[in-house]
């Protein structure tokens, strides 16, 4: 039977932390910037952590245990 395959598309879109929670960027920090306050933009730079509901799904798609 073949290895199990990664979805490539989460693959580039989350990485683990040192304690193995899943990090993840903000969107809407594209484009269309002239209308965002600074402040709003100051936020979405900075990287969180998926929510735990959604934390299962991505470690499937991550193929992690």
């Amino acid at each position: 039977m073949p290895k199990m395959k990664t979805k490539s598309s989460a693959k580039k879109r989350f990485k683990l932390t040192g304690t193995g929670k899943i990090k993840r960027k903000h969107a809407f920090k594209s484009h269309i910037l002239t209308k965002k306050s600074k402040k709003r933009k100051l936020k979405l730079t900075h990287a969180t952590l998926v929510h735990e509901a959604d934390e299962a799904n991505i470690r499937e798609q991550l193929r992690l245990k």
